[in-house]
């Protein structure tokens, strides 16, 4: 590298880019603006970049297309969509979630006495990232590594459930829902009663729909700023995990939930 382009490059890093893209330079500055306001117009983008309106629609229009933002088919406003909250999870990731809700994991699987899950999303589907199992004989097996439809578990329910209703609706247009059991959700129109159902609640169940026994109830881990990064499920064989018992545990996993959100923060 010559001096030259050595004293261009730490000019570039310091000062900004020596041949700035103003186009991208306001794509990414609408990004940010994100960071404290949670839903913006094409007004707000319009006086905030020093542009015309009809340049901050093509702009945030663009950042749709991409899935970086959504927009409210009612209020027309735009909120940040699956893609920032896909990159949002790869840097909680780099954190190593994994160690920091470990302790977590055993101590609802403790309390509970049953097998206690870690899942992600990865686009419509539950990635099993860590697991700690029951003691006992009969038991849920660790999922670790495993990847299912999230519709079909209730981890994937909790995390989807999480999720705007629009960017729901946009990771599943085009896909059609996998029945791994006759009591899988098979419609968009049942997830979207079910996931509703989920909110209303603060936790996600499935009952048979991942495979035939099992059943499971699961809570969301959220960042400081909201973003569900994961969810904690307990699993059981559904012969001894009746109603009352998933209720009871269902009760558990919201508390130790919420506590491992916080501890995030």
């Amino acid at each position: 590298m010559s001096e030259r382009t050595s004293t261009r490059s730490r000019r570039s890093t310091e000062e900004g880019p020596a041949y700035p893209i103003g186009s991208v330079d306001k794509a990414l500055r609408l990004l940010l603006m994100f960071r404290e306001h949670p839903v913006i117009r094409v007004t707000d983008a319009s006086e905030a970049l020093g542009v015309v309106r009809s340049t901050a629609h093509r702009l945030l229009a663009m950042l749709q297309l991409h899935g970086f933002v959504v927009q409210d088919p009612v209020s027309k406003a735009y909120r940040s969509g699956p893609a920032l909250v896909d990159i949002g999870l790869s840097v909680v990731r780099d954190m190593d979630l994994r160690t920091q809700l470990r302790p977590f994991l055993e101590e609802l699987s403790k309390t509970v006495g049953e097998t206690a899950q870690m899942i992600v999303l990865r686009g419509s589907d539950s990635l099993f990232v860590d697991s700690v199992e029951s003691q006992k004989a009969l038991r849920t097996a660790s999922r670790v590594g495993n990847t299912l439809p999230a519709h079909c578990t209730s981890g994937g329910k909790a995390l989807l459930a999480a999720m705007d209703p629009v960017a729901v609706r946009q990771l599943y247009d085009g896909v059609r829902l996998t029945k791994l059991t006759p009591r899988s959700i098979g419609s968009k129109d049942a997830l979207e009663r079910e996931l509703t159902r989920v909110r209303e609640q603060g936790y996600a169940s499935n009952v048979d729909e991942s495979e035939p026994d099992v059943s499971a109830v699961a809570a969301v881990v959220r960042t400081r700023a909201g973003h569900p990064v994961a969810s904690l499920a307990i699993s059981a064989p559904s012969s001894r995990f009746t109603a009352s018992e998933m209720e009871r545990a269902a009760k558990h996993v919201i508390r130790i939930a919420n506590a491992a959100s916080k501890a995030l923060a």
